[in-house]
């Protein structure tokens, strides 16, 4: 370096260092500005609806909060339904048979039991084929029935099978 470039350095350094600490003065105050906005300024108004903003967002995350908890709450309820659904259905297809046999019993003592007007031998005889064949047909019916029941259970658990459209 010669004389003269050191000559200028030394002020150009104070240029500098004065430009430093100019911006950094300039920064801190907008700083302030930004952190202190005044009153009626449209950064003061920005910062209200921030803050509205984030009290709303507050209040919306909450009601998800609710709403996921709530939600599981009824999935927890429907599966609870649907096991016991199941359970219903598995113990009504088991008892079906066993109620029809129970109504031909009960109808079978009933018949027995029931009182027989007085009449002469051949009535009676033709009373007693007639009741016999309406018992067969009914004890026909009741079968049928009950297949038909069993049937209708088969279908109910193949439509559950089958994927929705």
């Amino acid at each position: 370096m010669t004389m003269a470039d050191h000559r200028f350095a030394a002020p150009l350094r104070v240029a500098l260092g004065l430009r430093r600490r100019i911006a950094d003065r300039v920064g801190r105050m907008i700083d302030w500005r930004i952190v202190h906005p005044v009153e009626g300024n449209r950064l003061y108004e920005l910062y209200g609806t921030v803050d509205e903003q984030r009290r709303q967002l507050h209040e919306l995350r909450e009601s998800r909060d609710d709403l996921a908890h709530r939600l599981g709450e009824l999935e927890r309820q429907c599966a609870e339904m649907d096991r016991l659904q199941k359970w219903s259905a598995n113990e009504l297809e088991r008892i079906i048979p066993q109620i029809a046999g129970q109504e031909s019993q009960l109808e079978s003592l009933r018949e027995k039991i029931a009182p027989v007007p007085a009449a002469d031998q051949a009535q009676i005889e033709e009373s007693r084929t007639l009741i016999e064949e309406i018992r067969r047909e009914h004890s026909q019916i009741r079968v049928r029935l009950t297949a038909v029941a069993q049937y209708e259970d088969r279908l109910r658990k193949l439509e559950d099978r089958t994927p929705s459209n």
